[in-house]
C-alpha cells in the first residue's frame, strides 16, 4: 500500500507538471502534448495501476488464507498422529518424544522425574467374557480415571492394548504412594453391569545419565 500511494502521488505530480504550462498564461502543453490528452492518459494510467494494486492485494490475501488453512490442516494431522483414537490420550509416539524432553531437563537441571507403567488387571478376561466393545469402554474409563488422578503437569499415555504410562516430572519417589492411592480401583458401569477394574503398576525414578528406553524397561 505504501508503494501504491507513492506511485499515485508520482502520477499526480506528473499531471501537474504537464498541466502547469497551460495554467501559466495559456502556454502550450509540455513537448507539444495537449493538456487534455495528457490528463486523460495519466488518469487511465492511475486507474490501471489501482486495478493492478487491488488485484495483487486480493492474490496476497488468498495466498495467506491458503497458507493458514494448510497450517491448520497440518496441525490437525500432527495431533491425530499423536493421539490414541480410542481413549483420547496421547499415544506411544508422543510419549517417547515427551519422555526424551523430560529426561534431558532432569539431567540438565537435576529435577526429579518418575515414570509409572500400568496394566489393567485381567483385561483379556474382560474382553473374552464380555466382548470387545465392553473392553474398549473399560479402557476409556480407565484413561479418564488416570487423567483425573494426576496433576496438570503430568502426562497420561496409552502405550498400547491395556498398558498405560504416567510421566511425572518434579515428582519424588515418596510421593508415589499418594498417587497410587488416588488411582486405587474403579467400578465401570456398562449395560447394567458393574465391572471392577484394578491396575498393576511398576515404576522407576530417573537417575542421572539414564536413557529413556532404560527408564521404561526398568519400570516394565
Amino acid at each position: 500500500w505504501g508503494l501504491t500511494v507513492f506511485v499515485i502521488l508520482l502520477l499526480t505530480g506528473a499531471v501537474l507538471l504537464v498541466a502547469l504550462p497551460s495554467i501559466l498564461e495559456g502556454a502550450p502543453g509540455l513537448f507539444g502534448i495537449r493538456v487534455k490528452e495528457a490528463l486523460l492518459g495519466l488518469v487511465v494510467l492511475v486507474l490501471l495501476f489501482n486495478i493492478y494494486a487491488v488485484h495483487q492485494q486480493i492474490l496476497i490475501k488468498r495466498l495467506r488464507r491458503q497458507l493458514v488453512e494448510k497450517e491448520s490442516q497440518s496441525q490437525i494431522l500432527r495431533s491425530l498422529a499423536m493421539i490414541d483414537p480410542l481413549t483420547g490420550l496421547y499415544n506411544r509416539r508422543f510419549a517417547e518424544q515427551r519422555l526424551e524432553t523430560e529426561v534431558a531437563r532432569s539431567f540438565r537441571k537435576g529435577h526429579p522425574l518418575l515414570v509409572v507403567l500400568l496394566d489393567v488387571d485381567d483385561f483379556k478376561q474382560i474382553n473374552d467374557s464380555k466382548g470387545h466393545q465392553t473392553g474398549d469402554f473399560v479402557l476409556q474409563e480407565a484413561a479418564s480415571h488416570l487423567t483425573k488422578a494426576i496433576r496438570e503437569s503430568d502426562l497420561a499415555v496409552r502405550m498400547g492394548g491395556d498398558e498405560f504410562l504416567l510421566i511425572l516430572p518434579d515428582c519424588q519417589l515418596d510421593q508415589l504412594q499418594s498417587i497410587l492411592a488416588r488411582l486405587g480401583s474403579i467400578t465401570v458401569r456398562w449395560q447394567d453391569q458393574h465391572i471392577p477394574v484394578t491396575f498393576s503398576a511398576g515404576w522407576k525414578q530417573y537417575e542421572s545419565g539414564e536413557k529413556p528406553d532404560d527408564l521404561l524397561a526398568a519400570a516394565d
